[in-house]
């Protein structure tokens, strides 16, 4: 059988590689020294789980071609398994981050096996019906206090030596928990594997010409994007101490599939800068009130008629054109 790596995709670049290490590199850098600089740790921290909830997303779209509008299904959930596991069933932070994480893993792996076979638009709307199934049951559950929400979710202890109270504790717990599932997405996208995913999301017949099983390498897909979409969920419950319907909302997608366009659909950081560039909006421009989302309409328009690429995508395009 022809391999899909040697003659339908080309090859990552050294310099590429060595360009994204120093990328990688100066990220971890400049969050490692948020603490020292005075800028709020609660919004860096928000932002953190939204872009690794946005590269979740990303890994989806930009790599295997998929749109759902449902992602934040599995943010919701994680979000309510996790404070469940921790104010009810008194678990520790290590313990109810796993469980939140199983809890997104089972749902990606249901709603992967009844959307995976449809295509397109389709592909699109199966998921946001789930997701908005999934809304209604949460309104409903005992378990998630209806539009109360969990609220007072413990912090606790992590491994039981790592109070979690500690603001710069937490933040560097949060920023390790970013860059474990950045590394994930970054290796899934630089493998084997993730050849494969773009080689289906360039020309998906010519990929099972090939022999490969493209339903099971989208459900593959499908299944890590949500099970670390829901990582990003439970690590927020730490920073937020609540679960709440909000995340588990149709207009939580559309925030994710904005921050992702916003900063460049399939590139490697895009999808970071995109969800700090939303966060900040959100932070900074609240007092204009329901304004905001109108604001970030025109701000997403301009982006698009402006930086069609998103940010990093016009960044890194600019750069290849000055070597």
């Amino acid at each position: 059988m022809t391999s899909i790596t040697d003659s339908s995709i080309p090859t990552t670049s050294r310099r590429a590689v060595r360009d994204e290490m120093i990328a990688l590199a100066l990220m971890t850098a400049v969050l490692a020294i948020v603490p020292l600089t005075g800028v709020y740790p609660f919004f860096v921290m928000q932002g953190l789980c939204f872009a690794l909830l946005a590269c979740a997303f990303n890994l989806l779209i930009g790599y295997g071609g998929l749109l759902s509008f449902g992602h934040a299904m599995f943010l919701g959930t994680a979000g309510y398994v996790t404070g469940h596991a921790l104010k009810v069933w008194g678990l520790s932070p290590e313990l109810g981050i796993i469980v939140g994480m199983a809890g997104a893993f089972v749902l990606a792996v249901i709603t992967g096996l009844i959307a995976i076979r449809r295509q397109g638009i389709y592909f699109a709307m199966i998921t946001l019906a789930l997701s908005q199934l999934l809304y209604f049951i949460y309104l409903q559950a005992p378990f998630t206090h209806g539009e109360d929400g969990i609220q007072g979710i413990p912090q606790g202890k992590m491994f039981g030596f790592i109070d979690l109270s500690k603001t710069d504790t937490l933040y560097y717990v949060i920023l390790v928990g970013f860059l474990i599932g950045f590394l994930i997405i970054y290796r899934a996208i630089n493998s084997p594997f993730g050849e494969v995913l773009k080689a289906i999301r360039e020309n998906e017949p010519r990929a099972i010409s090939l022999g490969y099983k493209t339903d099971q390498y989208k459900l593959l897909a499908f299944i890590l994007s949500g099970t670390l979409a829901g990582f990003a969920g439970a690590l927020k419950v730490f920073v937020a101490q609540n679960a709440s319907l909000t995340d588990v909302h149709w207009s939580m997608s559309g925030e994710i599939v904005l921050m992702t366009l916003v900063g460049g659909l399939g590139t490697v950081f895009g999808p970071v800068v995109g969800a700090f560039v939303i966060i900040a909006m959100q932070q900074y421009l609240a007092g204009f009130g329901q304004w905001v989302t109108v604001i970030q309409g025109v701000i997403f328009v301009a982006c698009v008629l402006t930086f069609r690429r998103g940010i990093i995508g016009e960044i890194a395009h600019l750069y290849r054109r000055s070597l």
